[in-house]
Order: structure tokens, then sequence, then C-alpha cells
């Protein structure tokens, strides 16, 4: 150990000139987006642009109403969007503070505390219990030193650490991965969680471990979302085919009628009819609503697409350290005179008399276990011995307060056991008590061959279930003179604790919910299989016929053997991140959707790999939120299960509302193409359009939007990868839809014209009938499964503003004369109208039968 009272560390002007060359000591991360950043990228978005050229056409022909009209929703949306991103990003910065830690360090022989980010290459670093490392280090000096780095390698347990012994190997010498016992590294967004050290620091910011694994994740490609391809796809096409019909008609009319003038008229109302602005449109609103809905069940959306795909997701990858478990020692089991007791860990059971009952036989253990702790800990499993102590033995002779800590002795390589010397105010003697491995403290009792036998038993009996297992023992001392070494005490062992990181209570539940909606979940962990076994049993995760795969293995798998493997086990135990990474990109290859969740830095690369990334925001990482699409803020993996549900219920939505504004577009082409063939007056003026369009259709977004989920939303299994939105049967109906509708309004249309009605009161009649059977269109469309009169029970404010705006402002239009002049109507008849109304509503009451014959599943 390198003595360090002379040390006087780097000076502020050798501090500051390594600061400038190597750079702040920050974590790589994807780039800070302020707001203009965010707002570019909402604007080059190809979506957006369409809209924006579309606006821009209106404008230059000449529709300013009509133009200032889209463009104003446009820029509605927008705002929305970046508000969204803004917000999130926010929050993002606020998280950074946890991997962003202050440091006491000796500059100049002087300790100060200075921020984290400053740290520099040679700093000498002071750590204590509780302290996150700031960077990379070597220990120089430590006593019963600990370190948590479940972050880096996924293990809850932690490591001793020893001090480098040569001084002279320091500035060259090369840090060693983490994981393991007896190193004396030390590495950053590790927790100290047991006693005192002096390191010197080695690398910061990219050069750390934890960067590095960071900067490796800029080479990975953020995942586009199938139903963001899809819907560029749809987009373009329709694009091409408006564009495509309009010149078509625009030429068709012109050469038939010799009007060119009109004929362009008619073709650009044409376009704005066909012009694929909706879909977009709703696409956004449907992400931004779903990322604000899911926000509520504290899930912070980084990219909202991922929403939709979050529902889709066929394997759920989940890493256990922190995600199914709380990343805290609790004690599970002691074991003494061949008995064995079994802790209860529930809130209720905590303040229920009968279970904080302890049997006689296991207050010496358990009091004992306290006594070779600290008094004030902060190990996990030193913590988790007195919070026992404290629901089991309060009241009892067993806690001793008012005893004075007289000696100690550390746990050492050569005997991986420490003992505590106390002296008791109610005798002469001192009483001493000691813990730690099992084979430690058998050695210290010197058990015999048989009981040695019995005690293994025991041991492996707690470690198949995943336990870390102490021992205790117990000693008594006479005089003042301190034996040199522990074996000089004349130990008797009491027995034994199992501790264990405790499995979150909602775990299983949400398994077995991920199961109903066939939804795989595989358990990807650093720790060892034994453990993983251990915790999959308890939360009822099959290991699956292939059994646990561990990382070793994985070496030695090709590609298509993984490929098959990883189809038929749900357990992967010592994995490193690179094999992370590759059994996410092996699931990616046989077609699954993967949703990753984690909140390590080992988690990072795979999170960002996978479709669906979920990061735990409460004690993940900076570099797993960075590369997460979703975070959850309070790590709750109950929440993933909401979000599924929201993911899927937005695409069944998504779903009726693309469905719905396709089947009413095809009577809105009709009207515009069919009257012009049969030689009757044009339908459609651009202000119709912007009526149908830019009202009806946009808020009928937001009405779907705000649909409740399908009851049987979670008995579905997940949508085949392949599956698009618009699928041969959806197109089915939305094209049957849209025809029941245009058949119906161009017979009133002839009916009317028939009959002696001018243009301007055919023409009303018509759009009535249009407009009437739009609404019906919105209201069949809300379930697939259910039946109208069942859907009118189930809440949806936005629906009935919708349908009861939209039906007023008909009424408006045939009603007021300055209205009836702008959309060119003639006042009609009350009978008129029954009769467009009712035409209009009953003409898609044919989908009502169609539930009725088949169910969606």
């Amino acid at each position: 150990m390198i003595d360090v009272k002379n040390q006087i560390g780097l000076t502020h002007a050798e501090a500051l000139k390594r600061l400038e060359s190597d750079g702040m000591n920050e974590l790589p991360a994807s780039g800070h987006r302020n707001l203009f950043g965010i707002a570019l990228e909402v604007i080059r978005e190809p979506m957006f642009l369409l809209l924006v050229a579309a606006g821009a056409i209106y404008l230059i022909l000449g529709d300013v109403s009509d133009a200032l009209m889209l463009l104003g929703f446009v820029c509605v949306v927008m705002a929305i969007t970046i508000y969204q991103e803004n917000k999130t990003e926010r929050v993002l910065e606020a998280l950074r503070d946890l991997t962003s830690p202050r440091a006491l360090v000796i500059r100049g022989g002087i300790e100060q505390r200075i921020a984290g980010r400053e740290v520099v290459r040679g700093d000498l670093l002071m750590l204590s219990e509780g302290d996150r490392v700031p960077a990379d280090a070597v220990l120089i000096s430590c006593n019963h030193f600990a370190v948590d780095e479940s972050l880096l390698t996924g293990e809850s347990v932690a490591v001793r650490k020893i001090a480098q012994v040569e001084s002279e190997t320091l500035p060259d010498i090369e840090i060693t991965p983490p994981g393991g016992d007896g190193l004396s590294f030390v590495y950053a967004g590790s927790l100290v969680v047991q006693g005192r050290g002096v390191a010197q620091v080695l690398a910061t910011g990219l050069r750390s471990k934890i960067g590095k694994i960071g900067k490796a994740l800029q080479g990975l490609d953020v995942e586009i979302t199938p139903l963001q391809q899809e819907i560029r796809l749809l987009v373009r096409n329709l694009a091409i085919i408006g564009t495509l019909l309009s010149l078509l008609l625009f030429v068709i009319y012109g050469l038939t009628h010799g009007d060119w003038l009109h004929g362009l008229l008619s073709g650009i109302t044409l376009a704005m009819s066909i012009l694929p602005e909706e879909y977009p449109v709703v696409l956004t609103v449907f992400m931004a609503m779903g990322a604000w809905r899911i926000s509520k069940h504290r899930v912070l959306t980084r990219r909202a697409h991922t929403v939709e795909a979050l529902g889709s997701a066929t394997v759920m990858c989940v890493d256990k350290t922190g995600t199914l478990t709380f990343n805290r020692m609790a004690v599970q089991q002691l074991v003494a005179h061949n008995l064995v007791f079994s802790a209860a860990h529930s809130s209720k059971s905590k303040h229920d008399p009968i279970n904080n009952l302890l049997p006689e036989n296991f207050h010496e253990v358990l009091e004992f276990a306290i006594l070779a702790s600290e008094t004030t800990p902060f190990d996990p499993m030193e913590k988790a011995i007195h919070e026992m102590g404290q629901q089991y033995l309060v009241d009892t002779e067993h806690l001793h307060g008012d005893w004075q800590l007289a000696h100690g002795y550390s746990l050492s390589p050569e005997l991986l056991a420490l003992s505590n010397v106390w002296k008791a105010l109610d005798r002469d003697e001192y009483v001493v008590a000691a813990k730690g491995a099992p084979e430690a403290i058998a050695d210290l009792c010197h058990l015999d061959q048989q009981q040695i036998e019995t005690l293994s038993k025991q041991i492996n009996r707690l470690a198949e279930q995943g336990m870390r297992v102490l021992g205790v023992a117990r000693a008594k001392h006479s005089g003042s003179e301190w034996p040199d070494i522990q074996h000089d005490f004349d130990f008797v062992f009491l027995g034994l604790i199992g501790l264990a990181d405790p499995v979150r209570p909602n775990v299983a539940p949400a398994l077995k919910e991920c199961h109903a909606a066939g939804i795989r979940v595989v358990m990807i962990t650093g720790d060892y299989p034994v453990t993983a076994a251990a915790i999959a049993d308890q939360i009822g995760l099959p290991v699956g016929s292939g059994g646990i795969i561990t990382g070793a293995e994985l070496v030695q798998m090709d590609e298509p053997t993984l490929r098959e493997r990883i189809r038929h086990s749900n357990i992967f135990a010592r994995m490193v991140p690179e094999q992370k990474l590759r059994l996410v990109n092996a699931l990616k290859a046989n077609g699954e959707i993967v949703a990753m969740t984690g909140d390590g830095v080992n988690d990072a690369p795979a999170l960002k790999a996978s479709h669906i990334g979920i990061a735990m925001g409460g004690r993940g990482t900076d570099v797993a939120r960075e590369a997460a699409a979703l975070v959850l803020l309070d790590d709750d993996f109950a929440s993933i299960v909401h979000a599924v549900r929201l993911g899927r219920g937005i695409f069944d939505n998504l779903r009726k509302g693309m469905a719905y504004i396709f089947a009413v577009h095809f009577p809105i082409i009709g009207l515009s193409l069919v009257p012009l063939i049969l030689g009757w007056p044009a339908m459609f003026a651009p202000v119709h359009i912007v009526f149908l369009e830019m009202i009806i259709n946009p808020a009928c977004s937001i009405a779907f939007e705000a649909e409740p989920a399908e009851s049987n939303i979670m008995q579905r299994p997940p949508r085949s990868s392949k599956e698009l939105l618009f699928s041969k049967h959806v197109f089915f109906i939305s094209l049957l839809q849209g025809i029941s509708l245009l058949v119906p309004s161009l017979i009133v249309m002839g009916y009317a014209l028939n009959h002696g009605a001018s243009a301007d009161a055919a023409r009303a009649m018509t759009f009535t009938t249009l407009v009437t059977g739009n609404l019906g269109l919105i209201l069949v469309n809300r379930s697939w499964r259910h039946s109208v009169i069942r859907t009118l029970g189930i809440r949806n404010p936005a629906l009935w503003w919708v349908i009861i705006g939209a039906f007023i402002f008909l009424i408006l239009a045939l009603l007021l004369p300055i209205l009836r002049d702008v959309f060119h109507f003639a006042p009609i008849t009350i009978q008129a109208f029954a009769l467009s109304f009712f035409v209009g509503l009953t003409s898609v009451l044919w989908f009502e039968l169609y539930k009725i014959f088949r169910r969606e599943p």
C-alpha cells in the first residue's frame, strides 16, 4: 500500500493544463438538442415538408384562405411536437445529475470538492461510503473497501478492492475490465458501499470504461419503425397518384369542354382531395398524444414513434439487476441449529406483529450478524441485516445500542471474514462477532469434517436459490491485549444468513400479462446461471427447452447456431455488453420486434440496437438513457405493460383512423370526377375540400386517438412485423365503406337534378349526404368488434366535440346566407335535408351487420 500522507496531488496549473488537453470528464452523448435543433429536426421531416409544400402550392394558386388554414394547422402540430421533444430533453438533462457526481480531490496538498466533470488524469480522489466514482482510477490506499459495479457488470453484489502496491507503475498501468474481487481499480459510475480510500485517476471522459461504451453507441443507427416506413411509402404513392389523376382530369376537361381555366381549377380541386396531408398529420397527432398519455404512467418518450412500435413487440429482453429486482440486498433466510427461517418482505408483513415473531433459535445468529456489521452501515448486505434486526429484534435484549466498539479485524484476501470486538456494559469480558464467507467462518470455528459436509449442503441449497451466503460466529475475550489474527479467538459457529436482491413484487403479474399478450420475455444478465434461474423461478419465467445459455457458450456459437438456439432459450447468463448486443441482433435476424429494458451501461449498446430501447430513469446511467427510446422514470417494470397496452391501442386506433380517412376520400374523389364525366355541375370547389379535410378529418384523428383500447387488446398476439397498416383486409373494408357512401351521394345528386333542383341546391343536398355519411363512418369505425349502440356508452369527449361541431357548422352553412354564398349552396327544404340526412346515415349501417358475422380478434 502506498503512503498517502505526503501526497500533494496536482497543482491548480497542472489540473487546468490537463483539462485543456484531455477535455471535460463527461460521458459522450448523442448531442445536446436545443430548441432550435429540435425545431430543425421536425422541419426536416419529409412528412412536414410535404405539408408545407402543399400549403405553398395553394398559396401560389391564389387560394389564400385555404393555404393559411393548412399552414396554420401544420404550425400548430409542429409546435406541439417541438414542445413535447423539448420537454423530454429538459427532463433528461435533470436526470444527467445521477452520473455527474461531485468529487473530493487532493490538489496542492489541500482537500477540495470539485465538479465531477472537472476531474483530470492524475488527480487524487478521496473516496468513502456513498460516493459515486467520477473517473477510472487505481487505489493507492484503502481500508475495508467495497464497490457496487452493477451499472457496468450487472452484478448486484459489491466487490472488494485492494490497494496497488507499486507506486512507480501507476502512470503506465493498464486498466483491467471490471468485475471480481481483489482488483485495485475503481471505475467511473460505480458506487462505493464500504470503507474509505484514496485513488489516482487514470482515465476520464471518453477514455474511461463507461465512456468507451457510450462512444461505441455513436456507431449504431437508430431503428426506423416499420410504421414510419409504411406511412412514408403510402404518402409518396398517394402523392404520385394524386398528381397523375389531377393532370389527367385537367387534360380531359380541357379537351372535352375547351375551357382550360376551369379544367385547371378542377384539377386543383381533385389534387386537394387526394393530396395525402391527413396521413402524416394523423400519425404525428397519434404519436404526440401517445407520448403524452404514456407519460402519465411515468414513462418518458424520447422518440415518439416508438410508442406504436412497442405495441408490436414480440420479444422483451430484460436485464435482471435493477429491472426485475430492486438492486438492493435483503435477508431471505436464516439457518441455525439445522433449522431454516424464511423472512417476509412485503410491506404488510413488516407491520404485522404475527409475522415479526422470530423463533428464539435464530435470535443469536441475527444478533451477532448485526454486531459484526458497521453501526451505521452503507454496504447493502449490512443494511439488510440491520433492517431485519429492526423488524424482528426490537424490544428484545439482542440489540445493543449502548455497547462500545473496542477493536476490529478487517477482511483480507487470505481470510474472507471480519470481526468486531465489543465492550458490553453488563459484563467484564469482551464480545467478539464475526461474519464472512461461510468457508472462512467454518475455518475460524475449526469445524470437523461431518460439520463441514452438513454446512456445505446448507450453503448449496441457499446458493441454488440465488442467495449470497454469509456465515456468523461468536467468541469471548478477556484481557487488554488484542490477538494479532482472528484465528486466535475461540469462535463458536452460529449459523448462516442468505441474502438476495429481491424481485419487484409487480414483476410476476407483469410477466403474466406479457405472456397473455403473446410477448416472449428473455432475461439477459451478467449474473451467474444459478442466480438467474432462481429469479426466473420466482417470477414464473420459463427457462425454455434450450436451457440456460452462458456467455462462454455463446462465444463458441456461430450466427446460424445462435439464431436457432435463441428460439428455445429464455435465460442468458454471464453476458458481457457485446454479447447482449449480439443476442438482440440475432433476435432481429429471426424477424422479431425487440424491446430491450435495462439500466446499466452494459445495456446501452443493446438498448440502441433494439427496435424499442427502454431505460430505467431512477438509477440508470446517462449512457443508457441516451441510447433508449423510452425511459421509465420510476423504474417500475409494470409501467412497461402499460406502455405495451397503450402502444397496441395506438396502432389499433391509428388503423381505424387511417381506414376512415381512406374510406371518406373515395367519395370525395368520386364526387370530383363523376359529375364532370356525366356532364353534371361541378360538385366541389376548394372551400368544400377545406371544410372536409381541414376540419372533419384532422379532428377525427384526434377523436380516434382518444378512443379507449378494445377490451381484448392484451389478449391478442403481437401483430406480425410484416403486417401492413393497410392490409388487404383493411383496404377492402375501407374501399367498401367509401363506395357505400359514394353511390348514395351520387344518387342524391342525380335525384335532385332530375327533379328540377338548381345546381346549388343539388350541391347542398349532396354535401349534406356526404357530411352525414362521414360522421356515420366515424361512429361505426370506433370499434370493429362492437356495435355502435355499445360504443355509445364508452366515454370519448373528443369524439362528440367533433361530431357536434361538424354538424352545427353544416347547419350554419345551409342556413346563413353569408356561408351559403361561400359554399355555393341554395336553400333546401326540410324534406330535402331529411332525405339527405337519412341516406347518408344509413349508407354505412351495413358495417354493423359485418361486425355481427365476423368479429375482429
